[in-house]
């Protein structure tokens, strides 16, 4: 496992540069994710589908799927994809300091 400094913070990454611990997770971090995936303003709309995926995944023990997100988050796909371009629910999941969907690529 690698690790990296993410605002500030020294944190373990996996090869795909996902966190391995999602309790070392900060809301600075997440701005710092959203940047590096091309997202340089982190919206209501954004903190609302992060702070979905990190209740479910402290629930359920993984991140969601997309159908999961767009089932209960109450976004549309179509929305998804606009707040989180190309593989949205991988992309949340990184920025949430989560790990990788299962079933992404």
């Amino acid at each position: 496992m690698a690790t990296r400094e993410i605002a500030g913070k020294t944190v373990q990454v996996n090869e795909e540069g996902f966190m391995t611990d999602p309790s070392l997770w900060t809301k600075e971090i997440a701005v710092e994710l959203a940047q590096e995936e091309g997202i340089s303003n982190l919206t209501p709309d954004h903190w609302k589908i992060i702070e979905y995926c990190r209740q479910t995944a402290a629930a359920s023990g993984s991140a969601p799927t997309l159908r999961n997100i767009t089932n209960n988050a109450g976004v549309s796909t179509k929305e998804l994809f606009s707040l989180f371009p190309k593989g949205p629910a991988k992309k949340v999941a990184r920025i949430s300091g989560l790990k990788k969907p299962e079933g992404c690529v």
